[in-house]
């Protein structure tokens, strides 16, 4: 994808994170979030927008503190909610396509990282907003879901903090059965896993389904759509996958 498309994804999902988050009110229960209320998800997810927001504006070299979370609810939480996230799009927006700032996963440029990262981050929270008013999430693109599973498997598991580990290897399989050629298989052992993106190979266990919801179950927000073989290996991605703001 684009630089350009990522921002629109960004921009798009935010606007329906804010909506979705008047609607329920602070005080809802987030689902997908076990001890959150609404309150909780927009202060999380502002505090992200604007610390992402100064690194691109500012052009910070290395990593920087967040600025803590707002003592604001309400409609003043969901102003500056919006107001922040109108920033971080005018940001990335205008920026240099050469601009240069610290990022913490491999990418193309510092640009192209952000505007992708932000993208995800804010739609997977538009998904825990939305589960606040129950129902099904809205979909996302099946191009879209296939580079937030990539994302996910190739970038954030490869990090040395991932948890995702098994004291023998095994192997899970990742497939998205509605685009072809989106299947990754991920090597776990007691280092963090390494993931290749082709379906070579004998799997443990596979975990499948349509790329937009296999997207958001990978990110813990929904079942797994198909789990065949070894289901304690997709038990265990939802048990250690997660990942940490801090």
């Amino acid at each position: 994808m684009e630089t350009v498309a990522y921002i629109d994804v960004l921009a798009r999902e935010g606007a329906l994170l804010a909506e979705s988050a008047e609607s329920a009110g602070t005080d809802a229960k987030v689902p997908t979030c076990p001890g959150w209320q609404v309150r909780d998800l927009l202060r999380h997810t502002g505090t992200v927008h604007r610390w992402a927001e100064t690194i691109v504006a500012e052009g910070h070299t290395g990593p920087r503190p967040d600025g803590g979370l707002p003592d604001l609810d309400g409609g003043d939480l969901l102003a500056w909610f919006r107001e922040g996230h109108g920033r971080l799009v005018d940001t990335l927006t205008g920026a240099a396509p050469d601009m240069r700032c610290w990022h913490f996963l491999p990418a193309p440029s510092p640009l192209a990282f952000w505007a992708r990262r932000q993208a995800h981050e804010t739609t997977v929270h538009r998904v825990d907003a939305e589960s606040a008013l129950g129902g099904a999430p809205t979909a996302v693109g099946a191009d879209f879901a296939v580079d937030g599973i990539d994302e996910l498997l190739c970038a954030f598991h490869a990090r040395p903090r991932s948890a995702v580990r098994t004291e023998e290897p095994r192997t899970l399989r990742v497939r998205a059965t509605d685009v072809p050629g989106a299947v990754w298989t991920v090597r776990l052992s007691a280092e963090p896993p390494v993931t290749d993106r082709t379906g070579d190979g004998d799997a443990d266990c596979d975990v499948s389904g349509p790329a937009a919801l296999l997207y958001p179950a990978l990110w813990n927000r929904l079942p797994f759509p198909e789990v065949a073989g070894d289901a304690s290996l997709a038990a265990l991605w939802r048990e250690k996958s997660g990942i940490t703001w801090k």
